[in-house]
């Protein structure tokens, strides 16, 4: 049964049930035709099938897909690649909370702490006090937004950088045994501060790329060899810290190399998993742990009705098989991050992505993005129909969900005759309003209409992602922010209704 209904929309954070949508419940469902049905517009969140309506919804959502093969990553995202190669090669200088996975005794001792949180009673406040917190807090977030605006006039945030408003909440005492050394009293925190740490950031590590490119060494002067000169520079580019530089440090000129292990299994509840996730969503997300149980995790993430196909042996199948899966991102035998994906006939089809919050410094979205892409690109080898990555919905109205298009070239699918459209031709007519009939471009072109829909200058997009992604959404996965990230928040309220569709129970979002 296919239903139609509305869900709070966290894109827009509008009044009421804007977000408008078709879905359904699947028990089993084969991965060819789940990928004819990503290529009509719908996704999963964990069993629940939906696709927006896009005529009628608040925040119309395209799929987005590029071709592997057709690739070319940005400066920013081979930023991404080096400096985790630096972090692997013990070339970076991290936060002491990062040096404590190397102790295994600390490593559980914190993962015990996230994994009790949700036995821990939240203490009730009065409506007054209540009343008050949300003064406090609407008050700092005007704040902060103010100082924003402030640093894009002064230069220090470029105003290509997309950030969507801010929003301040109160840290729980329970939250506060996870923060970082120095973090313990901190009492307020944003739903922003990755992206603006990571802008201030990066925009002083072009700063300092600046001042050295212009400095000239004497040539009498002996100098490490090349490579290990650029390790340098681009160390301290990628940290933007006060004295983390290599060149500058006599104590710890090299430090420990590190293993990184990609891992990748079939969809299936890890304990190891869940602590990751609590944690990522009461630091990255602000949840609380009442919010984040093991039920609602595995409804969301770990139940799938696609049916596993298995290696066949010739160029049908990859050699890892169909299905859904979780990537494991593993740096000395520490879980950093998980990416949530589909692997289909034609395409890898990233759905969700987590990390740990202490490595944020990685772009661990970002990054998890380009090794999706680079696995297609290898695994096209054993199976040519195998040559996509959809990167889940394109927001165009939606700041934080623009870093997809980042990833280049891409390309959206119409919503109305299903026809694949160059992100480049696209995004003029989604400038001027958010739902549009794509193909009618290509229409346009072929003579209908003599007036040109392109600009020579197509603006830039910013490449900044949420889950996943150091910019949530991340982060985030893709997120994804954040996807960074990956469609995070839609797919967060779907994980909240599918209880209620698995069971019939549509009376409070059926829309009649």
């Amino acid at each position: 049964m296919v239903s139609a209904f509305k869900i709070p929309c966290s894109y827009c954070n509008s009044a009421g049930r804007t977000s408008i949508f078709h879905g359904s419940w699947a028990d089993s469902l084969t991965v060819d035709d789940y990928q004819d049905l990503l290529d009509r517009g719908w996704r999963r969140a964990g069993s629940v099938l939906y696709k927006p309506e896009m005529e009628k919804t608040c925040c119309p959502s395209y799929t987005i897909r590029l071709r592997a093969s057709d690739f070319v990553p940005s400066k920013e995202q081979q930023r991404v690649s080096r400096r985790m190669q630096r972090f692997v090669d013990g070339a970076l200088e991290v936060k002491k909370s990062v040096e404590a996975i190397e102790d295994p005794s600390i490593c559980a001792s914190a993962c015990n702490e996230v994994s009790s949180l949700g036995t821990k009673e939240t203490s009730s406040v009065s409506k007054k006090e209540k009343n008050m917190g949300d003064h406090i807090t609407d008050y700092l977030s005007e704040q902060v937004n103010k100082v924003i605006w402030t640093c894009r006039e002064s230069g220090q945030i470029p105003f290509s950088v997309q950030l969507p408003k801010a929003s301040v909440k109160k840290v729980s005492q329970s939250k506060t045994k996870l923060l970082v050394e120095g973090a313990e009293n901190l009492m307020y925190s944003s739903n922003i501060a990755f992206q603006i740490a990571a802008t201030i950031r990066q925009a002083q590590s072009i700063a300092k790329d600046a001042s050295q490119s212009a400095e000239d060494n004497p040539p009498t002067q002996t100098s490490p060899n090349k490579d290990s000169h650029t390790a340098t520079s681009s160390q301290e580019s990628a940290t933007g810290r006060k004295g983390c530089s290599l060149r500058n440090s006599s104590v710890h000129p090299q430090g420990k190399r590190r293993r990184l292990e990609i891992h990748l299994k079939r969809s299936s509840f890890d304990p190891e998993e869940f602590a990751l996730y609590r944690r990522y969503q009461i630091n990255v997300h602000n949840d609380t742990p009442d919010d984040v149980s093991e039920s609602s995790y595995r409804t969301f993430l770990v139940d799938t009705p696609l049916l596993p196909v298995q290696p066949s042996g010739d160029d049908r199948v990859p050699p890892r098989g169909f299905g859904s899966f979780h990537q494991q991102y593993v740096i000395d035998g520490h879980l950093v991050a998980v990416g949530v994906i589909d692997i289909l006939p034609k395409c890898l089809s990233s759905k969700y992505f987590f990390w740990d919050p202490d490595f944020a410094f990685l772009s661990l979205g970002k990054y998890s993005a380009l090794q999706e892409i680079g696995w297609v690109k290898e695994n096209e080898v054993y199976c040519p129909s195998l040559q996509y990555y959809y990167l889940g919905y394109y927001i165009h109205s939606c700041s934080k969900m623009r870093y997809k298009a980042a990833y280049r070239p891409s390309e959206l699918l119409c919503p109305l005759h299903y026809q694949w459209i160059p992100f480049e031709l696209a995004k003029p007519l989604l400038d001027e309003k958010s739902y549009v009939v794509l193909s009618d471009y290509v229409l346009l072109q072929n003579g209908e209409s003599s007036q040109p829909l392109v600009s020579g200058n197509v603006m830039e997009v910013q490449d900044d992602g949420i889950s996943n992604d150091v910019l949530i959404d991340d982060d985030d996965k893709m997120i994804e922010p954040e996807l960074e990230s990956s469609d995070d928040d839609c797919l967060e309220a779907f994980g909240q209704a599918s209880a209620e569709i698995e069971n019939g129970d549509v009376s409070d979002i059926l829309i009649g």
